[in-house]
């Protein structure tokens, strides 16, 4: 129906579970300009609930009655939070993951404009002294000592080290009493002007790298894609340095994504050393305020360089220039709860949407992205040596079979161990496990802890003194004895990295030994504080997990070793061999990335494994060939299109029975896709829930998504749904 004149109908995304907008009656009194999509409002929801929406259409009509529609409370915004061109990313997003709009929209904002908060950029105050406080002598203040030493510091010093001084809570009623006799005055500082380097540095390039950044430059304003192959060690971050240049001096900004945390202290050191523009990070570990920061700076353009991980790619930008996904490999840069986007695919999305570049640099490229380069979707861009006069490292494999173990360390690794530390040399040894054991065994009848709460074992975490699950996070404390048989030899099996810092505690009691793994960096900053002492040389052994394995530039690192490269040889995901490898790549080179020929120490219980045998030669390129082909041969991602419908609850029946629902929908909607399932996940239950799944298969992307967005409407009609949690996977990338 239609609204009468002065009234207007808006559609509203919402914050809630609904794949759908909402009606809600407008005033055109409340807008200074006719409402735009992508503006805030406050809008009644429910019988007493009140929610931030954002505007996504204006209308005169409406499917509803006009007077069953309720009116909007406020208007937050006069200008939209989301331009035309990341709002149209938005809704692609939503409808391509098939995931609710509002949901999406909001997970899109930083926290306080989720509230409704409005649009306020932070400033620094600074204190400085009025005329009468520049010429006053602090002899006139004899009965206020605070104010005097005040008085004095003021005249006497200057700068961003008495700015932070000034901020302890010492000064405040010295500082309000100098206020009100007119002596000081505050003046805002825009926090982005002290931020970057003045003095950019220009970077020797060798011909790869010259070649590379050229092609790029070539092509600015137009939305081609990039696939950056280089080894490790090759001078990928030169090129992404020298192409953001030319978009600076272009006017344009530049968005950089990297997987992890992790990778943004050395990163953005490098950025800030090397080109003198203003660089924000945004990242989940950052307060709500300084994300909310970052994203006003990036939005208004006072930022030329965006950093951060998967959700930057979500950041307003007054006007892009290049899109570099640093790592594109990797699994990180797809979310695996909720929203199940993948930031790597949505940026291409977006370099298409803004008639922008895009840049997606590995040293070990996903098959996707390979065969997009065969495809000749991608333009590729090869790196083939290391930077300098480093060279690739020497790769031997220990076959551990019936040798004298030390712990998880064989007694040759034990010997290239000390051979480098003899040599003042750093070592890196890898293991993908954290805590000390992930097996606690009865000796007597073979019990071992497991998760009451999920279908995996418990790892001991011996500097807590705890058991726990890494799926849903229970902990309790180690038992006395066994609860099958009251036998109390309860023994550690196998190494996590914990048991391995002790080892090598013992076998090298004057090593500086550093864990790098989730529970030793839990605390802010306490990642850049390991990184730098290892750059500083001040850590002889490294131990670190996957967060060690890719990126990171160690310049006194010789040696790294391996120490359970079994992991994954025989797993049943279909990737597992691909993600192994490129684990395998990522670490081996961190070794040798100056001007010493580095080491890697593959140990092994399988030494004739194809894969391990990849890896000797260290040509991820034949090892992709191979890897396309079984994909091929067995129609498997990237030559066919997946879609993973999960469903959980406390009572597997009901997980079947909505399953098979909702599998009986999309046989009546589609007979040409393959359906798989119901079956229970490879986990099968967990966090005390029973999961199951139903796997889609397709030849054709267009008609999976055709199907995709009726069917998953028709889901939450379904009076099975409302007794499960479920959720829709778009091209999943775990399977677990």
């Amino acid at each position: 129906m239609r609204a009468s004149r002065n009234e207007l109908i808006l559609k509203i995304a919402l914050p809630v579970p609904l794949r759908r907008c909402f009606d809600y009656l407008g005033d055109e009194k409340l807008f200074a300009t006719p409402p735009r999509p992508g503006i805030r409002v406050k809008v009644p929801f429910g019988k007493s609930n009140t929610h931030t929406g954002i505007v996504l259409g204006v209308s005169r009509d409406s499917e509803l009655p006009v007077a069953k529609l309720k009116k909007i409370i406020t208007v937050i915004d006069q200008e939209p939070v989301f331009d035309a061109t990341l709002l149209q990313l938005l809704e692609w997003a939503s409808s391509y993951y098939q995931y609710p709009i509002g949901e999406v929209l909001f997970g899109a904002l930083p926290p306080p404009l989720r509230r409704g908060d409005p649009i306020k950029s932070k400033s620094e105050y600074a204190w400085e002294l009025t005329a009468t406080g520049r010429h006053m002598d602090s002899s006139g203040l004899k009965r206020a000592p605070g104010q005097a030493r005040l008085l004095n510091m003021l005249q006497s010093g200057s700068g961003e080290q008495l700015r932070v001084e000034l901020k302890n809570r010492q000064w405040r009623a010295p500082l309000q009493a100098l206020l009100n006799k007119g002596i000081v005055q505050k003046s805002a500082i825009v926090t982005a002007a002290s931020e970057h380097n003045s003095a950019a540095k220009n970077i020797a390039l060798n011909v790869d790298q010259i070649q590379a950044a050229a092609t790029v430059c070539e092509h600015m304003g137009e939305a081609k894609r990039y696939l950056l192959y280089g080894v490790t060690g090759s001078g990928k971050t030169e090129v992404y340095i020298e192409i953001i240049k030319k978009v600076i001096a272009a006017g344009r900004q530049a968005l950089i994504l990297v997987p992890e945390i992790g990778l943004t202290p050395q990163l953005i050191q490098r950025l800030r050393g090397n080109i003198s523009a203003h660089v924000v990070v945004l990242h989940s570990a950052l307060s709500a305020g300084e994300r909310l920061q970052a994203w006003i700076e990036a939005g208004n353009g006072t930022a030329a360089i965006i950093l951060g991980t998967r959700s930057a790619v979500w950041v307003p930008l007054q006007n892009p220039g290049v899109f570099i996904i640093d790592e594109e490999h990797d699994i990180s840069y797809k979310q695996q709860d909720s929203f199940r986007y993948s930031a790597r695919d949505v940026a291409i999305m977006r370099s298409k949407l803004s008639a922008a570049p895009i840049i997606l640099g590995s040293a070990t490229p996903s098959m996707e992205s390979i065969q997009n380069v065969h495809s000749e979707k991608f333009a590729s861009l090869t790196l083939t040596s290391r930077t300098g006069d480093a060279s690739h490292p020497a790769i031997s494999v220990i076959d551990m079979r019936g040798k004298r173990m030390f712990g998880a360390l064989s007694g040759e690794l034990v010997e290239a161990i000390a051979a480098e530390m003899h040599n003042k040399q750093q070592v890196l040894l890898f293991l993908n496990q954290r805590g000390f054991s992930p097996v606690i065994l009865c000796h007597a009848c073979g019990w071992m802890v497991k998760c009451p709460r999920c279908d995996t074992r418990m790892i001991y975490h011996k500097h807590l003194n705890t058991y726990s699950c890494h799926r849903c996070n229970s902990q309790s404390r180690p038992a006395n004895e066994c609860p099958d048989c009251g036998g109390r030899e309860l023994l550690p099996i196998g190494h996590g990295t914990e048991r391995l810092a002790e080892t090598l505690t013992e076998l090298f009691p004057s090593a500086r030994i550093l864990r790098i793994d989730r529970d030793s960096t839990r605390r802010k900053g306490s990642m850049q504080q390991m990184l730098e002492q290892i750059t500083a040389g001040d850590a002889d052994i490294l131990i670190g997990t996957q967060m060690l394995a890719k990126g990171h530039h160690f310049p006194k690192l010789k040696l790294v070793g391996i120490v359970d490269s079994d992991r994954g040889l025989f797993s049943t995901d279909f990737r597992a061999g691909e993600r192994l490898a490129q684990l395998f790549i990522q670490v081996s080179g961190r070794a040798g990335r100056e001007n010493l020929r580095g080491n890697v120490i593959i140990q092994t219980h399988y030494p004739h494994h194809p894969l391990i045998l990849s890896m000797i030669d260290y040509d991820y390129q034949e090892f992709a060939k191979i890897i396309l082909r079984e994909r091929q041969e067995t129609n498997l991602p990237p030559y066919s299109y997946l879609t993973l419908l999960r469903a959980e609850d406390y009572h597997s029946p009901a997980v079947e029975r909505f399953l098979t629902e909702a599998k009986n929908n999309l046989n009546l909607m589609n007979a040409n896709l393959e359906i798989f399932g119901p079956m229970p996940a490879i986990v099968e239950k967990q966090a005390g829930r029973f999961r199951y799944q139903l796997l889609i298969q397709s030849n054709d992307r267009n008609l999976m998504q055709r199907t995709l967005e009726p069917w998953s409407k028709s889901l939450e009609n379904l009076k099975s749904a409302k007794n499960v949690r479920w959720s829709i996977d778009v091209d999943p990338q775990e399977l677990v």
